[in-house]
C-alpha cells in the first residue's frame, strides 16, 4: 500500500528554481539577501491612518547604502524618522525588515520596499549598474528640499496653496472664476543658503521670489494665509 509520503514524491516536479528577477539592468536568480540590489520608494502609514512616511533605499548586494525618509504625521513620527535615518544605512534588507523603527508607517514602508525589491520591482530594474549613492537627493530637488506639498481649502472661500515642491508660496493667481492659474513663491533653500553665505535676508528674499503658471495673467492676486 503506498504511503503519503511517496505520493509526494510521485507528484513532486523538478523546477530550475527561483524565477529570474530584474535588477540593475540585468536579470538574475535571487536565493540570498545578498543578491538583492536595486533603487526604489515605499510608503506606509501608521496604525490608525493618521501619518504617512515615504522612504526610499539604495541597496548594494543586500546592504542599505543610502536611505532618505520623508514623514507627514505627528511630532513622534518625525523624531522617529530622524532614528530611521541614522539607523537603516549599513544594515542588510532583512535586517530592516526586522528593525523596530518605533513608528508603524515607517516600518510599513520599509515591509513595501522588501516586497519591491524582492520582485525586482525597483526603480533602477532596468538601469545598468543601478543608481549611485547619492541618487536620492535627486528626489529633494537642487536645493535638497523635501518633496512637501500643502494645500488648504474651504467650501466657501476655495483652495490655498501653502507649500509647494518649488518652496513657500507667498501669493496665488486667480482668473475670472476665481481659479488658481499660478503662483508665487520663495525657494526657501536658495534663500537660507545665501543668507548663510552673507547675503541680506530681505535681498535674498527678493532674489529667490519666483512665479509659476500663469502668474502674470492673474486677474486678482491674494495672499493664500491672510485671503
Amino acid at each position: 500500500m503506498m504511503q503519503l509520503k511517496d505520493c509526494y514524491k510521485v507528484g513532486q516536479l523538478k523546477t530550475e528554481g527561483s524565477a529570474p528577477i530584474p535588477q540593475e539592468g540585468e536579470f538574475t536568480k535571487s536565493t540570498k539577501i545578498e543578491h538583492i540590489n536595486g533603487f526604489s520608494h515605499g510608503c506606509g502609514a501608521c496604525a490608525p491612518q493618521q501619518g504617512t512616511c515615504k522612504l526610499t533605499l539604495n541597496v548594494k548586494k543586500g546592504i542599505i547604502e543610502e536611505a532618505l525618509v520623508e514623514t507627514v504625521g505627528c511630532s513622534g513620527m518625525t523624531h522617529s524618522g530622524a532614528m530611521a535615518a541614522e539607523v537603516l544605512p549599513g544594515k542588510t534588507l532583512l535586517e530592516a525588515l526586522n528593525t523596530d523603527l518605533v513608528c508603524d508607517a515607517i516600518n510599513v514602508a520599509v515591509r513595501e520596499l522588501f516586497l519591491q525589491l524582492a520582485y525586482g520591482r525597483s526603480q533602477s530594474a532596468f538601469s545598468l549598474g543601478g543608481l549611485e549613492v547619492g541618487a536620492a537627493l535627486e528626489d529633494l530637488g537642487k536645493h535638497l528640499n523635501s518633496q512637501v506639498g500643502t494645500a488648504y481649502a474651504t467650501r466657501s472661500k476655495g483652495v490655498r496653496y501653502l507649500q509647494m515642491t518649488e518652496g513657500y508660496v507667498t501669493k496665488i493667481a486667480l482668473d475670472n472664476n476665481k481659479e488658481v492659474i499660478g503662483y508665487e513663491y520663495v525657494n526657501t533653500d536658495a534663500m537660507m543658503n545665501a543668507i548663510m553665505d552673507g547675503a541680506d535676508p530681505a535681498e535674498s528674499v527678493k532674489k529667490n521670489t519666483k512665479t509659476f503658471g500663469r502668474f502674470s495673467d492673474a486677474v486678482k492676486v491674494i495672499n493664500p494665509r491672510r485671503q
